[in-house]
């Protein structure tokens, strides 16, 4: 398993248990709390037990510092890219706590300031409750760097109304606490002010009934709507844009729309969209799409094989490459192979959507009494890594 390199002696997880209440800090202030091998398996550990747990009837989580995640972890990725499936074992623990997140049994609320973006952003939408601020800031670049939209994205943001999920994903673009509120990927804005007296009543009710906890957060929440200006106003152009078949028409009809009276927004975004990767462009804009009719834990299981064939490099090194041009050399000048979309084979992007054998797909439970059965431990993996 790829390890974050230890940058001080601080746990990357802060866990506080107060009679009914478990309190859960993020705690990788430096690194904008992206998300490491040791923080998921310490989540997944953690959640397990309360959920197990009568007692624990409340999870808090927030994040310390100027974030609440900024994501996963791109330079353990980049620094495990000569190994062979280095990461596999930390993508396998992350996919499989997103689903156990999504369905989990206790009354959970995300405190989130700062970015969430992601992965991190995913320790925040499927919660009961999650409460923004005027500095949250939401988006899921991935495709810029020759990744995919994933941790369930693929199923979340394909749900969202008309084609903003298909815009949202391939573009990276950004929401402000008052958007995702609209957009319903949050349920409550408080004031950053106030956040932490928030957070002090949610500690002080030691309560999970989902109804106390709705009405404490009410008293601190006001009711918003998005700026005149912003993207979510534009539902009508991601609808005539974003419905296109392919990601080249979607561009062609982007770059019309560009060009109407009014549409000076769409330049700056247009511009991020050419500059992505074509080969990430591709695997995003299907995995959305087939995220619309699949099952969250159908989701999942597709959002799994597409990491790791990614980080295999099956079809291409276009994630490496937009690792390194965006945070180890810092140059934004990423060099794509294919360089086109035009170049991208339809039959590569179909090797890496395609099913593993049995024995190697994410196991989810889908029996209740059995939801945390499936563990990377009881996968085939180990002991393949283990005759190596």
């Amino acid at each position: 398993m790829a390890h974050e390199i230890a940058t001080s002696d601080e746990p990357v997880l802060l866990v506080e248990e107060m009679e009914h209440v478990r309190l859960i800090t993020l705690n990788r202030p430096r690194q904008l709390n992206v998300i490491s091998s040791n923080m998921v398996s310490l989540l997944a550990e953690n959640l397990e037990k309360w959920e197990k747990d009568d007692k624990a009837e409340l999870v808090i989580i927030k994040g310390s510092g100027r974030a609440f995640s900024a994501g996963g972890d791109l330079k353990m990725f980049y620094d495990g890219r000569k190994s062979k499936d280095s990461c596999l074992e930390v993508v396998y623990r992350m996919y499989w706590l997103c689903h156990h997140i999504h369905s989990y049994k206790k009354t959970q609320v995300a405190l989130v300031h700062g970015l969430s973006m992601g992965g991190g952003a995913s320790l925040m939408v499927p919660m009961k409750f999650s409460v923004v601020t005027e500095k949250t800031v939401f988006s899921t670049p991935e495709a810029s760097i020759g990744f995919h939209t994933d941790c369930g994205f693929s199923y979340m943001l394909s749900h969202l109304p008309g084609h903003l999920g298909e815009f949202l994903a391939l573009t990276g673009a950004r929401l402000n606490g008052k958007e995702l509120v609209a957009a319903g990927l949050a349920t409550h804005f408080v004031p950053l002010e106030k956040l932490s007296d928030l957070e002090k009543r949610l500690v002080s009710l030691n309560s999970g009934d989902a109804n106390a906890v709705k009405a404490a957060i009410e008293e601190f929440s006001v009711t918003v709507q998005p700026d005149e200006e912003s993207v979510l106003n534009k539902q009508s152009t991601f609808d005539e844009c974003f419905s296109k078949d392919t990601v080249a028409e979607i561009i062609n009809s982007f770059e019309a729309e560009a060009k109407k009276e009014g549409n000076g927004w769409i330049g700056p975004v247009l511009k991020g969209l050419k500059r992505s990767s074509p080969t990430g462009l591709r695997i995003t804009l299907r995995s959305i799409r087939e995220g619309r009719k699949q099952t969250l834990a159908e989701a999942l299981k597709k959002e799994f094989r597409l990491t790791i064939n990614v980080l295999r490099s099956t079809i291409s090194e276009d994630v490496y490459e937009g690792i390194r041009a965006l945070t180890i050399d810092k140059d934004n000048a990423p060099k794509w192979n294919p360089p086109t979309l035009d170049e991208v084979d339809d039959e590569k992007i179909d090797l890496v959507f395609k099913p593993f054998a049995e024995d190697l797909e994410l196991k989810i439970q889908e029996n209740e009494e059995l939801r945390w059965d499936g563990k990377y431990e009881c996968s085939a993996y180990p002991s393949f890594k283990a005759t190596e």
